[in-house]
Parts: structure tokens; C-alpha cells; sequence
């Protein structure tokens, strides 16, 4: 990656469907530099192209960040069956309180605790959870709503 890669990732974070044309006049190179660099860093796994789905208009109003504390040995198989779960949008393993976080959405207050309950509670492995429920969003600039 060089500063020229910096900048297209910085426009494609703000509008990802920012055009080769409209990039290369931003970054002052040419359309096909612009889709050159696009492909490698798309094949080279440094960016993803994804749709990131707005929750709340999806009808998806009760999201929540849920810790876990897991037992050592199943910390990677419990953030594997939390990736299968549809309503999981996002899992990570960390340091600390919380082996894993996860970010979940559902519909309403009274599914969410039914999930929580159902279907995490009886992931093998987990001793504890603590869910942190999404009271509004502030856009950090990079696009992304959950």
C-alpha cells in the first residue's frame, strides 16, 4: 500500500460506490490506474466490496453489543457458531472482560432476549454475557450504520 491506495480507500469509505472516473479525478491519475489499484487491493484482501445494510430500516430495531465470556479451549468454536447466526452482524475475539463481542440486531426488545437467551445462552462454552443495547448511532465518517 502507498498513499495513492490511502486516498481511493479514504473516498471509497465515504461513498462506496464512487466511480473509477470520479476517483481518478479526486486522486488526479487515470481511470484505469484507479481500476488497476482497485483490483489488487480487492484480490490482495486489503478491501472488501460489501453492502452494509441500514438495521433500523431494515425493521431491525433492537441491536445490541453482546460480551462473552467463554471457556479457553472454546473461544474459537463459540465465535464460530455466533458467525452462523443471521441476527450476529459482526464477531470478534479480544482481550480482557470479554473473550468475544458481537453485534446482533433483531426486531424488538422481546426477540433480542429471546435470542440471547436461546441461542447464545446455548453456545457450548459460554459462562457469561453482558449485552450493551444501541441507545442512537454517530457517524464516525467511514459510512458505516449498524
Amino acid at each position: 500500500m502507498d498513499p495513492l491506495d490511502s486516498q481511493i480507500i479514504e473516498i471509497l469509505k465515504k461513498d462506496g460506490r464512487a466511480s473509477n472516473a470520479g476517483i481518478a479525478r479526486d486522486v488526479k491519475v487515470s481511470e484505469g490506474t484507479v481500476r488497476r489499484r482497485l483490483k489488487r487491493l480487492v484480490d490482495d484482501g486489503f478491501i472488501q466490496v460489501m453492502a452494509v445494510p441500514d438495521a433500523q430500516k431494515m425493521g431491525l430495531n433492537s441491536r445490541a453489543l453482546v460480551g462473552l465470556q467463554v471457556a479457553p479451549d472454546q473461544v474459537d468454536a463459540a465465535a464460530a457458531a455466533l458467525e452462523q447466526l443471521p441476527e450476529v452482524t459482526w464477531v470478534t475475539m479480544t482481550s480482557g472482560q470479554f473473550d468475544i463481542f458481537a453485534w446482533a440486531a433483531l426486531p424488538s426488545p422481546e426477540e433480542l432476549g429471546s435470542f440471547l437467551r436461546q441461542q447464545v445462552g446455548s453456545i457450548p462454552g459460554v459462562r457469561r454475557t453482558e449485552t450493551f443495547v444501541n441507545l442512537g448511532n454517530h457517524s464516525v465518517g467511514n459510512g458505516i450504520v449498524v
